[in-house]
């Protein structure tokens, strides 16, 4: 007869074994029934989900926030932002919601509270830091509502432009919010400086550039030329010449930099920018514009300009020149044409930008099938700052057919 002896250890060790399984069956069984509960996103199956997982805090949260948006009961939701943020405080937006649904209960002792909380889960999070923001401001904590306004300018540049005119209401300084909100980065000051251009604060605007070009990172080239319009239509042609040069400088424009001759890209070697002190177009009903790399007179491509038709005031191509006031100029260009059909035709002319007055018109630009040259001398007034250039049609009105080229553009002071 054989007698065999249990051992207790292994006894203990499968028991165990055995208890360990069952557990790990009945929580995996459970927590898979309540995400499936869950799934369906109503107050019965949240409440059952919440039953099955009670230590779950998205559950808690998601029944919360059906009460508070779907059936309008903040009231209620209360209990489950709570039992959300006491399982889980590092979510930030847990707090968020906590936060609006005493906002709208009253309690701005809580809500405080509570946002406070969703800036120590994530201090870098540009929802908290908006949310925050604004508590602060309307509880008139500037300085407090302005770093964390700088916390959005930070992470969500989208958001540059509505935090600015936020701070822009409360504290219309410039310096002060240069040094408090606005954050070392492009698209934070691009955005102050199209706030500051749509509030016409031109010294303001003119803070912000030097900042930004003092950054020394490239932005798209259209910032450049709507700083540069918002100066010329403000009279202050030298800060706008200046940001020319230093967006050239930054942007990688520098072949659209004036030498001795100050047209920029009078031969049309490079491409013309529409924009700042290059050429600038405005289409015009009638008038064709091309780059014509088939004539020209000494680089390797010409202006074309097609007329066709009647009401033609001018070519809709110019450039705007900054000059000193009370100097000569000698001007020159070159120009052929096709045979013009209709009662007169195009001129170059060029005016004071700003009182219109013409400081040199010349003949009429037709009939010269070879490159023929217009020249002539510019005297600028004693307000004279900035000359336009263009192609005018004196007089406007009676149609006309025919092609015009134009190169070799040159303004040099005598």
């Amino acid at each position: 007869m054989t007698i065999v002896l249990e051992n207790p250890t292994r006894q203990v060790v499968l028991s165990g074994a055995l208890v360990l399984a069952a557990l790990l069956l009945f929580f995996s069984t459970r927590d898979f029934v309540a995400s499936k509960l869950a799934a369906n996103d109503d107050q019965s199956h949240l409440g059952l989900a919440i039953r099955l997982a009670p230590g779950n805090a998205e559950y808690q949260y998601r029944l919360g926030k059906l009460l508070a948006f779907v059936q309008n009961d903040p009231a209620a939701a209360l209990q489950y932002y709570k039992s959300a943020v006491s399982l889980n405080p590092h979510n930030a937006r847990y707090w968020l919601d906590l936060a609006a649904a005493y906002q709208v209960n009253g309690d701005t002792s809580a809500q405080r509270q509570a946002l406070e909380s969703a800036v120590h889960a994530n201090p870098t999070n540009p929802d908290v830091g908006w949310e925050a923001g604004n508590f602060f401001l309307v509880q008139g904590e500037n300085e407090l509502a302005f770093k964390q306004l700088r916390v959005v300018l930070e992470n969500q540049p989208n958001m540059a432009g509505l935090a600015l005119q936020l701070c822009w209401r409360v504290s219309p300084d410039v310096d002060s919010l240069l040094a408090n909100v606005v954050p070392p980065t492009t698209e934070a000051n691009i955005a102050f400086l199209q706030l500051l251009m749509s509030k016409k604060d031109t010294g303001g605007a003119i803070k912000v550039w030097q900042r930004l070009v003092a950054l020394r990172r490239p932005f798209d080239n259209r910032h450049l030329f709507e700083y540069v319009k918002f100066l010329i239509a403000d009279h202050q042609v030298e800060p706008a010449r200046l940001a020319w040069r230093q967006g050239a400088d930054l942007l990688g424009l520098s072949a659209y930099l004036p030498s001795s001759n100050l047209i920029v890209n009078g031969q049309f070697s490079q491409e013309p920018l529409d924009g700042g002190f290059d050429w600038n177009y405005q289409p015009q009903r009638w008038v064709t514009l091309t780059l014509d790399p088939t004539q020209f007179h000494s680089g390797h491509r010409s202006l074309s300009i097609a007329f066709d038709g009647a009401g033609i005031s001018d070519a809709g191509f110019y450039q705007l020149v900054p000059v000193q006031p009370g100097k000569e100029y000698d001007f020159e260009a070159f120009y052929k044409s096709d045979e013009f059909q209709g009662a007169g035709g195009p001129v170059l002319t060029v005016r004071d930008f700003y009182g219109g007055q013409s400081l040199f018109t010349s003949e009429e630009l037709k009939n010269s099938e070879v490159w023929k040259p217009v020249q002539g001398t510019v005297t600028a007034g004693p307000d004279t700052q900035l000359l336009v250039v263009r192609i005018e049609r004196i007089p406007p009105g009676n149609a006309i057919r025919g092609r015009l080229w134009v190169d070799d553009f040159d303004l040099a002071p005598r």
